[in-house]
């Protein structure tokens, strides 16, 4: 070789300390080789051989292809077979192999070294003429696919028609006749559609499938799914070249995949799938429907035992569930591939729990083992018990959940109707890796061939998506862009509901329900609790929310709305009333309606928070959101004045509401009256709101219910302001307190979401009790971004253009943003050292900004209800990865 840097790696070469180079198909084949378990011989091109083959304009340095012969005559050593060789061909599958798996993204290729010689010879060698044509048809299909380009339907037509033609049922029921015309069919397809004749050099072969397989890392349907998992495009993938073992030869031989655990459930047993005669890629294309694992303990006990010592070597060496590729050569089980399996959310909690109950792995590992987002996909809704659906199909239930759509055939309009807004079920026969943009658009995916395994399957279960698959009862006829059951027919746009717990497929949209967290859940949060330091509250505007916030493990109530109780019907126009009223008795009338509504929100709130702190900011909205619209106003006034009828009190009435409102209107009403401003100027609103807090407070404490008020005063940018505000808050709680006679604690503190705040923090933390930080706001005005523009308008841009690396509503910014927290905290603990601090914006449910306010030493986070035991798991993995640093 021509180079010192090492390139390529022998499957005795490899191990896991290698996996970034070798890329995780071809560390554990290294892996499992050293453990001795029964591995076919082979190589590795390394992911910085990818990068290589990128910078030479997509084209192997002449330097690998040397390097890649000389491995090879040590694959003939092995296997006592000459690659190229006329008699004892030596016959290679050609693989990729990223770093983080990619399953069915890019591309294989099987049986290669076959030509129309070695074909022959393979056939004495077998003495199974039949087997050697099958190998040779297969071969040329995947590389006129994968090499050369040409679509795969293209050859899979082909062999449809042949199967009609000679009656039939499945490629097994072809002879050797019908498949050595194949063969023909297939290199003349390749002549037409490439303009080349099939080519005959195995060499060529070689290298033209090795430059193949690592183009493939740049395929559309890879690129998309790097982008919806937050893979980097430049990892590169390796490839693995592997001597051929044959699950093709007969019936006793086979190939499968095999989990050491039930991806769907977690379930501790064997989970997967096997043909009998058979090549890996039929079983996940859904080819032929292939039988579950646990029908090998019947058909073949001694393959069956090899499999089961396997898997349990295999996953107490990686202490974790792991997808297996296995393939039979006349009763001896070989294995091609182990890797870390896909699981559902629901799996993935059983399998950590579990494990750390079996003390495979400690409970620390248990809860970094689970993303955070699977604690929020076992939410997922599920089919009310009380429905009673009218069930059409059934098919494989192999992605648990729920979902409900309108019908869509092709995988690109799923993309397009969902972008509409529209809710889509993805229906085809199955689905392939060029269909993951339309699988990620959809709420569900629906197949009638395929099995458990399949591309459909592992892929919804991966995103947590509903999917139901070899649903075989469904007949589609995409011409007609419609399904039949029966006499059944269902068109594109008609809506169904798939349940992937179960398999069934329904009419129509059903009812479902919230599903409630499974036990080993709650063992995994409770398990968080003990790991974490920061507290959990929740954002809750009302006494429903707040229940089921309490319920998930709420801590108390970060940001309870008030504007939004306003926005009640019954209450707009009384808020109406008080802004735009000119007189003083008009302001009182409505506050006085006001007052009650209010007590009541806050005591249900009290009462369902159970004692814990409720976090109460007063009144922060635009006004705007309040006024009446000056559009519908001036339609209003026009039809009054055209109008036959005498309407001139209420015309009068309309245009002095208009010039009242055009007054109040601003240009930037998220930067106008709103917040503290509007508690200054107009004062009464305030007062208000804190005698309805502290009245519901007392009412509370005397039905025996502990209550730990906090009032927050919104949008303060001086402490001035803060001061001002609180010398009034402090004046009504005396009042009520002397009116109740009774001592009310309670704390008054400032949401912090303006950078002028952060900066005098200081000065603020001498006057205030708690920051909170309103990261949504901070994140607006640190950037200068208008959230609901700059998401419509330009920061998709910026994300795909790589200016920004997340979207900072999301993910918190760390370099802005997340500078101005710490700053804010560390400056305004220096003035207060009993000062509490959390956030309530949007990302306080988000990971990787907990894990920041983990980093930021702040009190806790709060979030939107159903985000509450996401935080719980994300805020103990940050504090166990910082106490590992």
């Amino acid at each position: 070789m021509n180079s010192e840097k090492k390139y390529i790696y022998s499957f005795e070469e490899g191990s896991l300390d290698l996996k970034p180079i070798l890329g995780g198909k071809g560390a554990s084949l290294g892996e499992m080789t050293s453990l001795g378990l029964p591995v076919p011989s082979g190589m590795t091109l390394t992911t910085e051989a990818c990068n290589l083959y990128f910078e030479n304009d997509e084209k192997l340095p002449e330097f690998l292809k040397e390097g890649t012969k000389e491995y090879l005559k040590d694959l003939e050593e092995k296997t006592g077979k000459n690659f190229g060789d006329d008699d004892n061909p030596l016959l290679l599958s050609v693989r990729s192999g990223a770093i983080i798996s990619m399953p069915g993204m890019m591309d294989t290729i099987l049986n290669l070294g076959l030509n129309d010689t070695s074909v022959q010879g393979l056939a004495k060698e077998t003495n199974d003429e039949r087997f050697a044509y099958d190998c040779y048809r297969r071969f040329i299909q995947m590389f006129g696919d994968v090499v050369l380009g040409i679509e795969g339907y293209k050859f899979g037509r082909t062999l449809d028609i042949l199967k009609e033609e000679v009656d039939a049922d499945s490629d097994l029921d072809l002879t050797t006749e019908n498949l050595k015309e194949l063969v023909d069919q297939y290199k003349n397809i390749i002549k037409d559609e490439a303009g080349v004749d099939f080519p005959q050099d195995p060499m060529e072969q070689l290298i033209t499938a090795i430059e193949a397989v690592f183009g493939s890392w740049n395929n559309n349907r890879a690129i998309v799914y790097r982008d919806a998992h937050d893979i980097a495009h430049d990892l590169g993938t390796a490839v693995n070249i592997q001597t051929m073992v044959f699950g093709n030869m007969g019936d006793n031989c086979g190939t499968g995949v095999v989990f050491t655990r039930d991806p769907s459930t977690g379930t501790n047993e064997l989970y997967g799938e096997y043909l009998l005669n058979a090549q890996g890629e039929d079983v996940v294309a859904g080819i032929r429907t292939p039988q579950s694992i646990q029908t090998l303990k019947e058909e073949k006990p001694g393959v069956f035992d090899q499999l089961v010592e396997v898997t349990e070597t295999l996953e107490e060496h990686y202490q974790d569930m792991q997808d297996i590729e296995f393939t039979i050569e006349n009763g001896q089980l070989y294995l091609l591939q182990t890797r870390t399996g896909k699981r559902t959310a629901k799996a993935a909690i059983k399998i950590a729990a579990d494990m750390a109950d079996e003390g495979l792995i400690d409970k620390e590992e248990s809860l970094l083992r689970i993303d955070p987002e699977h604690i929020e996909k076992v939410l997922h809704k599920q089919i009310d018990p009380e429905a009673d659906p009218e069930v059409i199909a059934k098919g494989l239930p192999a992605s648990p959940g729920a979902a409900a759509g309108k019908v869509i055939f092709s995988a690109d309009e799923a993309e397009k109707i969902s972008e509409q807004g529209e809710k889509v079920v993805l229906v085809s026969l199955e689905t392939t890796p060029e269909d993951i943009g339309g699988v990620i658009a959809s709420q569900g995916v629906l197949t009638t061939r395929g099995g458990m395994t399949s591309h459909a399957a592992v892929v919804a279960r991966g995103m947590g998506k509903p999917c139901v698959c070899g649903c075989e009862e469904i007949k589609i006829d995409f011409e007609a862009e419609e399904f039949l059951v029966g006499n059944r027919r269902i068109t594109k746009g008609d809506h169904i509901t798939i349940n992937g717990g179960t398999g069934e497929v329904m009419i129509g949209n059903v009812e479902m329900t919230e599903p409630r967290l499974s036990v080993e859940s709650r063992k995994i949060l409770k398990w968080a609790n003990e790991a974490k330091e920061l507290g959990i509250r929740t954002n809750a505007d009302n006494g429903p929310d707040a229940k089921k916030a309490f319920e998930f493990g709420a801590e108390g109530i970060g940001l309870c709305r008030t504007e939004h109780m306003f926005m009640a019907a019954n209450r707009v126009p009384l808020v109406q009333q008080l802004i735009l009223s000119e007189s003083e008795v008009e302001k009182e009338e409505a506050l006085t309606e006001l007052e009650p509504m209010q007590r009541s929100d806050f005591e249900e709130i009290f009462t369902e928070m159970k004692g814990k702190p409720v976090t109460v900011r007063l009144l922060d909205p635009p006004l705007h959101e309040f006024l009446p619209d000056i559009v519908e106003l001036v339609e209003e006034i026009t039809e009054l004045k055209y109008a036959e009828e005498d309407n001139k009190e209420e015309l009068n009435k309309k245009q002095k509401l208009l010039r009242k409102v055009k007054e109040m209107n601003e240009s930037n009403p998220m930067l106008g009256l709103r917040g503290c401003r509007l508690g200054i100027i107009v004062p009464e609103i305030y007062e208000m709101q804190v005698r309805a807090i502290f009245k519901a407070v007392v009412n509370v404490i005397k039905e025996g219910v502990e209550v730990q008020p906090e009032i927050m005063l919104p949008l303060v940018t001086h402490v001035n302001e803060f001061k001002r505000l609180r010398k009034r808050v402090d004046k009504v709680a005396e009042e009520i307190m002397v009116e109740a006679d009774i001592e009310l604690d309670y704390k008054v503190g400032t949401m912090i979401e303006l950078p002028r705040a952060c900066m005098t923090a200081d000065e603020i933390a001498e006057e205030a009790d708690f920051f909170s930080f309103g990261t949504n706001d901070l994140t607006q005005t640190t950037f200068g971004f208008s959230r609901d523009d700059s998401e419509s308008k330009f920061l998709h841009h910026y994300l795909e253009e790589g200016i920004l690396e997340d979207n900072p509503f999301v993910s918190l910014d760390p370099n802005g943003v997340g500078k101005l927290v710490r700053m804010a905290t560390d400056s305004g603990r220096q003035t207060n050292n009993d000062l509490k601090v959390g956030i309530c914006g949007e990302h306080g449910g988000e990971p990787k900004s907990i894990a920041l306010c983990q980093e930021y030493g702040l009190d806790y986070v709060s979030c939107s209800p159903y985000r509450v035991p996401v935080a719980r798991l994300a805020a103990a993995q940050a504090k166990i990865k910082s106490d590992r640093e």
